[in-house]
C-alpha cells in the first residue's frame, strides 16, 4: 500500500536494526564524564547507528555537545561525522529543515577533507531525504552517492544506498529497476553476513512484489524476513513484518485477515514504543472496517489513530474521521427511523413519506457540504505542501549562497596572504639588504628603519584581517587568544611599560561574534593600547575582559598623563573607535583625568 511504502521509507533511513538502546546511551553519558574533552568526542562519534537511533532524545543532546567539543578541538572529521548523525536524528524526528541542513554541512566538510566514501553516504542520505519534496534532485543526489561508493569499491557502505534507491524507484513505479536494486542489496547483505540487514532486505523485496501484485512471492520473502528477525530478536522488525503481511492481504481484499495482522503489529508497536508504526496500523484498520461497512469499528480505530497523530495537523485525515462519525450517526438514525416506520406504517403512511423526503434532502445536503469541505481541505493541504517545498528550496539556496560567499572570502584571504603579504615581506628584506649592503647617511638610515617598521606593522595588520576573513564566526576564546598575543607583542616592543591582561573565568564560553564584529572589537582594543603607548607616557597598561549583567565588557586602563576631554580635540584614532563601536551596537565610554590616566570601556 502506498501509505506503508512511505512508512518503510522513513524506517529504512532511521530504524534499521533498532531495539531499545537507552541503557547503552545512558552508560556512555556516565562513562565519559571523567574523560578529557578529546576522549569524550571520540567516544560520542563512535556510537553505532542502531544505538543512537534507539534513543534519539538523549542522542540529540549528546551530539549537540559533541559539536562544541569538535569546534574547540578544531577536529573537522569528527565535526562532519556528528553533523551527519544529527541529520539522521532529525530525519526520525521529522524536523525536515534541520535534517537537510546538517547533512549538507557534513557533505561540505567531507568533500574538503577528500573523504569520498563518507561524502557518498551523505549524498545518499540527502537524496533519500528529498524523495517526496523534490524527486528529480533526490534521484540525482542518490546516484551521485552510489557512484562515489562504487568508485571506491566500498560494499559495506553502498549496501543501504542500493536498498534506499530501490524504494525510491518503487515510489516512481519503476518496478523492474526497483526489484534489481533491492535484490542486489540483499545479495550484498548475504555476502557480508549482515543478519539485521537481511531482515530488511527480504522485507524490501517483498514490498516491490506486493506493489506489482505478485502476492505469493511477497509472502515468501516476508516469511524469510520474519524467520531472520525472530532469530535475532528484532522486535521492531517482527512488528513491521506483520504489517507487510497485512498489506498484502489488504490488497487481496482479505480484510478480516488483514485486520488481525494489523492488530498484532499494533500491539507489538505499542509495547516497543514505535508510535509511527502503531499509528499506521490503526489508520489502515479503520479503512479496512470501512470496506466491510462496519462504521462503528472504523470510527473507533480512526480515533485511536488521531490520538497518536503527530503535532503537524493532517487536515484530510481529520475530515475522514468526521465523515466516518457522520456516517455512523446517520446510519444509527436511519435504523431508528426505519424501526419507527415499521411500527407506524399503517397509521402514519403520509407522515413516513414526508420523513423520507426530509431524510433524502438532509443526506443530499450533508453530501454537498462534505464534498465542498473535502475540496477545500484538499486545496489547503496542497497549498501547505507548496509552502513547505518552497521553504526547503529557499533554505537550500541560502546554504549554497553562504557556501559560495565563504569560498570567495577564503580565496580573497589566500590572495592577500600570497600576493600582498609576500610583497611586503620582500620590501622588508630589500630594506635590510640596503642597510647592511651600503654605508648610508644617518638620516637616510633612520628613514629606512621607519619604512621597515611601518611595513612590519602592515604585515601584522594584514594577518589580523586574514585571520578574521578565514572564520564564519569568532568565538570569545579565539578573541581572547588574539588579544593576549597582541599584548605580548606590545610588551616586547615597548620598554619600560608593564602590560596586564585579565580574563574573567566566569564568562560564558559559548559567546560568538561574526567575523566583522569580532574584528571591530579587536581593532578597538588595539587602537586603545597603541594610543596609550604613543601618547599617554604610561608605565602600566591593563586590559580586562569581564561580564556584567549578561553583557560583555572590555576595559583598557593606563596610568599615563591623561587629558581634558573638554579641551582636547579627538583624533582619528578615538573617532574610529567610536564608529566601530556604533557598527557593532556597542557602547563606548572614555574617562580621562590629567596626571591620573585614561580608562576606555566597551560594553556589548
Amino acid at each position: 500500500m502506498k501509505s506503508f511504502l512511505f512508512l518503510v521509507c522513513c524506517v529504512l533511513s532511521t530504524f534499521k536494526g533498532v531495539s531499545q538502546h537507552s541503557t547503552y546511551i545512558d552508560s556512555i553519558q556516565k562513562s565519559i564524564k571523567t574523560l578529557s574533552k578529546q576522549e569524550q568526542l571520540q567516544h560520542i562519534t563512535a556510537i553505532p547507528y542502531d544505538k543512537y537511533v534507539g534513543n534519539v532524545k538523549a542522542s540529540e543532546a549528546m551530539f549537540l555537545k559533541a559539536i562544541d567539543l569538535a569546534l574547540r578541538a578544531n577536529d573537522s572529521m569528527s565535526l562532519s561525522d556528528v553533523y551527519f548523525k544529527l541529520g539522521q536524528i532529525y530525519a526520525y524526528k521529522e524536523q525536515l529543515e534541520k535534517r537537510t541542513d546538517y547533512v549538507l554541512k557534513s557533505i561540505k566538510i567531507y568533500e574538503l577533507l577528500g573523504e569520498h566514501v563518507k561524502a557518498g553516504v551523505s549524498y545518499g542520505q540527502l537524496g533519500y531525504n528529498l524523495k517526496y519534496g523534490d524527486m528529480d534532485n533526490a534521484l540525482r543526489y542518490m546516484r551521485k552517492g552510489i557512484k562515489l561508493l562504487e568508485q571506491n569499491h566500498n560494499k559495506t557502505k553502498i549496501d543501504p544506498l542500493y536498498d534506499n534507491y530501490g524504494i525510491m524507484l518503487t515510489i516512481n513505479k519503476k518496478y523492474d529497476s526497483a526489484l534489481y536494486y533491492t535484490q542486489k542489496s540483499l545479495k550484498l547483505k548475504k555476502v557480508l553476513q549482515d543478519s539485521v540487514g537481511m531482515g530488511f532486505g527480504y522485507a524490501n523485496v517483498a514490498t516491490v512484489y506486493a506493489e506489482i501484485n505478485k502476492f505469493n512471492l511477497a509472502k515468501q520473502y516476508i516469511d524469510s524476513s520474519t524467520a531472520i528477525r525472530t532469530k535475532i530478536k528484532d522486535n521492531y522488525g517482527i512488528a513491521v513484518n506483520y504489517t507487510h503481511l497485512a498489506d498484502v492481504l489488504y490488497k487481496q481484499n482479505l480484510f478480516e485477515e488483514a485486520i488481525k495482522n494489523y492488530q498484532t503489529s499494533a500491539a507489538l508497536a505499542k509495547k516497543g514504543g514505535y508510535k509511527r508504526l502503531e499509528r499506521y496500523c490503526y489508520e489502515t484498520i479503520s479503512k479496512a472496517y470501512v470496506a466491510l461497512n462496519n462504521y462503528k469499528e472504523a470510527y473507533f480505530f480512526a480515533n485511536k489513530y488521531q490520538v497518536l497523530k503527530d503535532s503537524v495537523l493532517n487536515v484530510e485525515t481529520n475530515n475522514k474521521v468526521e465523515q466516518l462519525k457522520i456516517e455512523f450517526e446517520t446510519e444509527k438514525k436511519e435504523k431508528e427511523i426505519l424501526s419507527q416506520r415499521a411500527d407506524l406504517a399503517e397509521k402514519e403512511l403520509d407522515l413516513s413519506q414526508k420523513n423520507n423526503y426530509i431524510l433524502i434532502l438532509v443526506a443530499l445536503a450533508i453530501v454537498l457540504v462534505l464534498l465542498g469541505y473535502f475540496v477545500y481541505s484538499q486545496q489547503k493541504i496542497k497549498n501547505k505542501q507548496l509552502i513547505r517545498e518552497n521553504q526547503l528550496k529557499d533554505a537550500l539556496t541560502k546554504i549554497e549562497t553562504q557556501n559560495r560567499l565563504q569560498e570567495q572570502r577564503l580565496q580573497i584571504s589566500r590572495d592577500l596572504h600570497d600576493n600582498i603579504g609576500a610583497q611586503l615581506t620582500f620590501i622588508i628584506s630589500s630594506l635590510d639588504n640596503i642597510k647592511y649592503g651600503f654605508k648610508l647617511p644617518e638620516n637616510l638610515d633612520s628613514k629606512l628603519k621607519n619604512i621597515s617598521a611601518f611595513t612590519s606593522a602592515t604585515i601584522y595588520e594584514l594577518r589580523d584581517t586574514i585571520w578574521a576573513m578565514n572564520k564564519n564566526a569568532i568565538s570569545l576564546e579565539d578573541l581572547q587568544s588574539r588579544i593576549s598575543n597582541f599584548i605580548d607583542k606590545a610588551h616586547i616592543a615597548s620598554e619600560g611599560i608593564t602590560f596586564n591582561f585579565e580574563n574573567d573565568k566566569s564568562i560564558n564560553d559559548n559567546i560568538e561574534f561574526t567575523s566583522v564584529n569580532g574584528m571591530n572589537i579587536y581593532r578597538i582594543i588595539q587602537e586603545a593600547v597603541n594610543n596609550a603607548i604613543k601618547y599617554a607616557q604610561a608605565t602600566i597598561i591593563s586590559v580586562k575582559v569581564s561580564q556584567i549583567n549578561n553583557k560583555l565588557q572590555v576595559e583598557i586602563t593606563d596610568n599615563g598623563k591623561g587629558f581634558n576631554k573638554a579641551q582636547a580635540t579627538l583624533g582619528n584614532g578615538l573617532n574610529n573607535m567610536k564608529k566601530r563601536a556604533q557598527e557593532i551596537d556597542g557602547e563606548l565610554t572614555i574617562v580621562s583625568k590629567e596626571e591620573i590616566g585614561t580608562t576606555i570601556k566597551l560594553l556589548l
